[in-house]
């Protein structure tokens, strides 16, 4: 290795930073989705008219997994095998890692909340608004995650390398 070439485990940093956006981000996502799910599978049992009213947990439970897929490709196109120094990598890594780790709350806090909140709107319909806010800031939570990851994936290297 020449004393100007970057190192090459930087790359593996970046690697792991998107993989990490878009697995944690699935995760939540799958998690919220099946959760709200058993909920939604409840409630149609008593009440199939309110199905279609009940998804939305789900929908926004599977945002979360495109939320990470954003950040997954713009972390995979911005990895090079040369002129990446371990600044950049680690940039990546925390970006994929916020995404990713905030996708997780999110869907975790959507299929619980999901659940709950179907089951509960299925009894008594004054709180569907109440259960739609609490989705709302769940989602939030995964847009701040989003937020931070594109504003550290599009950091560039001081000096290179």
């Amino acid at each position: 290795m020449s004393s100007g070439a970057c190192p090459p485990a930087a790359a593996f940093f970046g690697f792991i930073g998107a993989a990490s956006a878009l697995v944690f981000s699935n995760m939540g996502a799958a998690y919220g989705t099946a959760k709200s799910g058993v909920g939604i599978a409840s409630v149609g049992v008593l009440r199939p008219e309110l199905i279609m009213r009940s998804i939305i947990p789900t929908v926004m439970a599977g945002i979360l997994g495109i939320y990470g897929l954003i950040v997954a490709v713009i972390l995979s196109g911005q990895i090079a095998q040369q002129s990446y120094p371990y600044y950049l990598g680690f940039a990546h890594l925390s970006s994929g890692l916020a995404m990713g780790l905030s996708g997780l709350a999110a869907g975790i806090c959507i299929g619980v909340v999901g659940d709950a909140g179907v089951r509960a709107t299925a009894q008594q319909p004054k709180v569907f608004t109440g259960f739609i806010l609490i989705l709302i800031f769940a989602e939030a939570l995964a847009l701040y995650g989003l937020i931070v990851a594109l504003i550290l994936s599009g950091k560039t290297a001081p000096g290179g390398c």
